[in-house]
């Protein structure tokens, strides 16, 4: 089952609230989701308007979860770290990536070079 950390959208017609759910890939953007992490109230008045458990966040994207691009920019608020440490691993995994690609093609084998017959008039 392929998880994806999303918002859900809640609420009422013009008054829009989000929580931030592990969900299936394929579930529908307000259907069943796997567990809760936060929430994010646009409408609030106060200074902080989301709640976010980040260790959870981080137990999830350590599990294979991919993270959608509004998920990630609310939890890099709350928790830069967790952004820092899953940037941290695509680096890591890609200069791994480039390391093999070069080895391979360092290793290449030449083409086998033609064996040519020579005629009887050029032994002469």
């Amino acid at each position: 089952m392929a998880l994806v950390i999303r918002l859900r959208q809640q609420g009422r017609t013009n008054r829009k609230c989000f929580r931030l759910v592990v969900a299936d890939k394929r579930s529908p953007r307000d259907g069943k989701y796997v567990e809760k992490l936060g929430w994010y109230d646009p409408f609030l008045q106060k200074e902080v308007n989301y709640v976010i458990d980040a260790p959870r966040v981080q137990y999830w994207l350590s599990k294979g979860a991919e993270i959608s691009e509004r998920a990630r920019a609310l939890v890099a608020k709350v928790a830069p770290e967790v952004i820092r440490v899953l940037g941290q691993k695509k680096v890591k995994k890609k200069k791994s990536v480039q390391a093999a690609q070069k080895a391979e093609t360092s290793v290449k084998k030449e083409p086998a070079k033609k064996k040519v017959k020579k005629s009887p008039e050029a032994k002469a």
